[in-house]
């Protein structure tokens, strides 16, 4: 069983009315809230979190791309993957991951992430989100018609890169290069894991599945929300034949721990709370453009995690709601091993994605949240799946160039 430590570096300083006064936390959010100097301290912050990840035994440390929000940071995952190259040791580097269709040309996702992969020796995992809609279709202006054509050409033309040995020519119907022949090339071979991050798309699955990637659902609406999605994905990975193996899915949930259940809400509600609040507040006209989901999703019943049908749902939600409605895993450690462990099984998921840096969750308890979490719940977790070979995570070198210390000066 494998454990992802998932980061997604929210703005935390929002003000408390922010939801009341401003109808988004993406696309249109106000610059005058954004102050440069604390976001320096965040990144900072956010980087020592990661490192620690990595230090308590997390399998892998995982960053991904968002744009024109105070949502999450990262326009630019692979600058924080990597900073994260060089002062990190064990743990995969999950990009989850570089929205391809944005990229004009793809090729420069194959060359970036051939760069993190020699750069981190052989530890990248290479996500290829479509995006959400306020990144590409506003954001970054994608029409949403021409969106999954254009994500499916681009991943073509970046497996292509990585894999063929020659010099070759790629005509595509949005990109036309000559001279394919990208320097640096992976050091994986063929090339690094590819994990497909979704929201719950009917095509998602079935193209997953067909390329034998990793489907990964991030949800925020907790696992009781996730075995609608997660029991689809599985139904169609056996339907087409496909790989049942638990590797093959990931999940992420929401967790807490501390010394008590009472300890835990003390701890953590006003900042889940924060989150639910002020980081998924996002205008409904912003959520869901049309044509940016399929038919055949929408037939499924499934809709946009943000937005207002999402906001509604949640609407007075307080951390005892919270947690007992599946959003957030929270309690003792062996309160969250156990439920933890129902997640895993339930789900049938071998890659966990944990998001222990919530809101406004200062780094002081965001270290004690991973820490309680990598000595005293995943230890009794670890076993699980155990029969299942993974041939999606990372085998980087054995032996792998360290930085040089800091001279004295």
């Amino acid at each position: 069983m494998n454990f992802h430590w998932f980061h997604l570096m929210p703005y935390r300083f929002l003000p408390p009315d922010f939801s009341q006064r401003y109808r988004s936390v993406w696309v249109d959010v106000p610059a005058e809230l954004f102050d440069a100097a604390r976001c320096h301290e965040l990144y900072n912050e956010f980087l020592d979190e990661l490192e620690f990840a990595d230090r308590m035994g997390f399998d892998g440390i995982c960053v991904n791309e968002h744009h024109q929000n105070a949502y999450g940071l990262m326009p630019s995952p692979n600058l924080m993957a990597a900073a994260l190259a060089r002062r990190t040791t064990n743990a995969a580097l999950v990009v989850l991951g570089n929205s391809l269709a944005l990229y004009n040309p793809p090729i420069r996702v194959a060359e970036e992430f051939a760069m993190l992969d020699c750069l981190s020796g052989g530890r990248l995992v290479a996500g290829f989100p479509v995006g959400t809609s306020m990144d590409t279709n506003f954001a970054y202006g994608m029409p949403p018609a021409t969106l999954r054509e254009r994500y499916y050409e681009a991943h073509d033309l970046i497996v292509q890169a990585w894999t063929r040995p020659e010099v070759f020519s790629f005509n595509g119907k949005y990109t036309q290069l000559r001279y394919v022949n990208i320097w640096p090339r992976p050091l994986q071979q063929p090339h690094p894991p590819i994990w497909i991050p979704g929201g719950g798309s009917v095509e998602t699955w079935e193209w997953t599945s067909r390329m034998g990637y990793v489907y990964c659902y991030l949800s925020y609406s907790g696992y009781k929300r996730g075995q609608q999605v997660m029991d689809g994905y599985w139904q169609t990975v056996e339907r087409l034949g496909g790989d049942m193996n638990p590797y093959h899915a990931g999940f992420l949930q929401l967790v807490c721990v501390a010394e008590t259940e009472q300890q835990a809400e003390r701890d953590y509600a006003a900042h889940v709370e924060y989150f639910y609040d002020k980081c998924l507040h996002v205008w409904r006209g912003w959520a869901d453009a049309p044509g940016y989901r399929t038919l055949r999703t929408l037939q499924a019943g499934f809709g946009p995690q943000v937005g207002q049908a999402a906001t509604q749902a949640r609407q007075g939600l307080r951390w005892k709601d919270l947690v007992e409605g599946g959003y957030v895993i929270a309690g003792s450690p062996a309160q969250v091993t156990e439920r933890l462990g129902h997640v895993i099984e339930s789900l049938r998921v071998g890659q966990l994605m944990v998001l222990c840096q919530i809101g406004s969750m200062p780094k002081e308890l965001v270290l004690k949240n991973t820490e309680l979490l990598a000595r005293e719940v995943l230890p009794h977790l670890r076993g699980l799946w155990r029969e299942w070979e993974d041939r999606w995570t990372p085998k980087p070198l054995a032996r792998r160039a360290q930085p040089a210390p800091v001279a004295a000066g």
